[in-house]
């Protein structure tokens, strides 16, 4: 179930991100890979996690995807391997929050957009999604909660 869509402005983020720009169906592949990864680096750090994970999505094309695994922090991330300091920006968005697993995301991320077109919205480059809540703290993917967010042109 994806709630009702709603405006809001975002503030940035510091976060320690890696950058994938893969095949599309690579992503299955290195999204538990990545997310491992910078949550290892920030915990060995003691800078994180503040907060949730992410994926940022800059281009999203049929077949690539150009994007980054982040999580907030709390201090300056030192480089580390592939992972790096990062910002999840500021912006304008358009967000609903997806109830339950994640193969119901191209659906809700179609709705999403529907309503942004429908109310007359110009999509900025950039997406992300945040997993508020997901297989790590709950096996029932009917608890998970996914907030997709759409940058505006203001």
């Amino acid at each position: 179930m994806l709630d009702t869509p709603f405006i809001t402005r975002t503030d940035p983020v510091q976060a320690a991100v890696i950058r994938f720009d893969i095949p599309r169906a690579e992503i299955v592949h290195v999204m538990g890979p990545g997310m491992a990864e910078v949550l290892a680096t920030v915990a060995a750090q003691g800078v994180g996690p503040a907060g949730r994970i992410y994926a940022h999505h800059f281009r999203m094309q049929p077949e690539r995807f150009d994007f980054e695994i982040g999580v907030p922090v709390s201090a300056p991330l030192a480089p580390a391997g592939r992972v790096r300091p990062g910002v999840l920006p500021a912006a304008r968005v358009a967000r609903a929050v997806l109830h339950g697993p994640y193969d119901g995301l191209p659906a809700a991320w179609g709705k999403l957009m529907a309503w942004i077109e429908a109310q007359g919205l110009s999509k900025a480059p950039g997406l992300w999604e945040v997993y508020v809540s997901g297989p790590d703290l709950d096996p029932d993917p009917s608890t998970w909660r996914t907030e997709l967010n759409q940058a505006l042109t203001d």
